[in-house]
């Protein structure tokens, strides 16, 4: 963030013009034309994205929706929150994101869709996905991590019926809360622009530019509020502008730690896919604990002392305290996100980090 966001912010304030309106329109245009799709709703969150998706989409009570069992809460609270059930599958070690024949195996007569979560900026396997899925259960991607993603040559937010992005300040770009949701379905994108506007068949800014702005919009369905403000949409069209900067930067830095760590047998690094785009929103790597110098967690309060923050990669679902009571679960039903949840420690990248910051970042490790 820096004096660019400061003058967008200062040009919302000083037009009058605070919630969602013109910023945030412009804001969905740029983004679906940069991740290549044809429309784009901004919302309040990642987590209300998958939930009006899913809601979109008709899924209700007694659906079931496949989730990888190793990613942020969010992705399965939202299938809660629609009232089916989220079935877990496990994950892939060595990519973290979510394992398809494990997916193949949870299609059940219920399913009615599949949400891979493109894990910390690495695409899912969707061409695979779509090889084991029925016709009828769709696929929303969990993106959050994933602006400016790239799979074979497609951007994430456009390889399935609709993808989720998350704004959050711990991704590439931020409007310090906010998400956005992207297909190519004009019909889906209609009814998302209702269900986050309560259910309003037109926009205040619509309406006030219109020739009656003192009248009411017709409710005729049950909505919600999850309108993104005009001064996050302005912060979100600077934050855009530096994206692919911002990957990039991250990406060389990613080469510097494979470069410098690459003969630390026992810390399995993160690579770029071979066709795609990585991200780069976080920096995952995998200690393998049979032959790391420390447990992990050992590691972690080492670093941490020498000043180097780091932290899991995520939290497996089936271990949480509300997903265990609720389902039963037990660590080992899920083993590869149970070992991904112990072992999983994300190194620190961010574009305010400097030479000497991942410098220090190697040598701590080293010298361990």
């Amino acid at each position: 963030m820096g004096e660019d966001e400061i003058r967008a912010l200062r040009e919302v304030v000083e037009s009058g013009w605070l919630t969602q309106g013109p910023k945030v329109s412009e804001f969905e245009i740029a983004f679906a034309e940069h991740h290549r799709v044809d429309y784009a709703v901004a919302v309040t969150s990642c987590t209300a994205g998958l939930h009006l998706a899913l809601v979109g989409l008709g899924v209700g009570p007694g659906d079931e929706v496949i989730v990888p069992a190793f990613t942020w809460v969010a992705t399965a609270n939202a299938v809660l929150y629609t009232g089916a059930e989220p079935v877990l599958a496990d994950v892939d070690r060595t990519t973290f994101n979510i394992d398809v024949a494990d997916v193949k195996r949870r299609i059940g007569p219920r399913t009615r869709a599949v949400i891979p979560v493109h894990l910390f900026g690495l695409c899912a396997d969707i061409d695979s996905l779509k090889d084991i899925i029925p016709k009828d259960v769709t696929i929303i991607e969990d993106a959050a991590c994933a602006a400016g993603a790239e799979y074979k040559g497609r951007r994430a937010g456009g390889l399935g019926h609709v993808g989720v992005f998350s704004f959050h300040p711990r991704k590439s770009i931020t409007t310090g809360e906010g998400g956005m949701i992207t297909t190519d379905d004009s019909d889906l994108a209609s009814h998302l622009r209702r269900l986050r506007d309560h259910g309003a068949n037109i926009s205040d800014e619509q309406r006030h530019s219109g020739s009656k702005p003192y009248l009411m919009p017709e409710f005729d369905e049950l909505g919600f509020n999850c309108r993104m403000t005009d001064l996050q949409g302005a912060v979100g069209l600077v934050q855009l502008d530096k994206l692919d900067r911002f990957i990039n930067e991250r990406k060389q830095w990613s080469a510097y730690y494979r470069r410098e760590l690459a003969d630390l047998g026992w810390l399995r690094l993160p690579e770029e896919p071979e066709t795609g785009r990585h991200a780069w929103q976080a920096f995952v790597t995998y200690v393998n604990p049979e032959t790391a110098p420390k447990p992990r967690n050992e590691i972690m309060t080492a670093l941490e002392a020498a000043g180097v923050a780091t932290r899991p990669g995520t939290h497996a679902v089936h271990q949480l305290g509300h997903y265990r009571k609720r389902f039963g679960f037990s660590d080992d039903d899920f083993p590869g996100a149970r070992d991904c949840a112990a072992d999983s420690m994300a190194l620190p990248l961010h574009n305010r980090m400097t030479d000497e910051d991942y410098e220090r970042v190697v040598e701590s490790i080293r010298n361990l």
